[in-house]
């Protein structure tokens, strides 16, 4: 699935399931919030704070979901085609990036 059937997929269960968008700013909120619980696993699984036995069956896949479900809903929300934002970008940092990332030491 590419993110304009991805975008249409979340309006379409919005419409069916959701009865309507939350606000813009709620979205936002909820956002930060599913970005935060990606964060706390990856802190504790990846990082060096230790795992709590509460957090060992969270799944990461889960959660990151939950934080492309949000984008999908606030770029449907403002009229965002993400699939064209995400080509550019993808463009952009090609075209920006090649030769900087080859050329650092630290990545070697």
């Amino acid at each position: 699935m590419d993110l304009k059937d991805a975008q249409l997929a979340v309006d379409n269960w919005i419409k069916e399931h959701g009865v309507r968008y939350f606000n813009e700013l709620t979205n936002m909120a909820q956002l930060t919030e599913e970005v935060g619980e990606v964060a706390r696993i990856i802190a504790r699984r990846y990082g060096e704070q230790s795992e709590k036995e509460s957090d060992k069956h969270k799944d990461l896949g889960e959660e990151l979901a939950d934080v492309v479900f949000v984008v999908l809903c606030l770029a449907n929300q403002t009229n965002v085609d993400l699939q064209k934002a995400f080509n550019d970008k993808l463009a952009t940092k090609t075209k920006r990036d090649h030769d900087r990332h080859h050329s650092n030491q630290k990545l070697k």
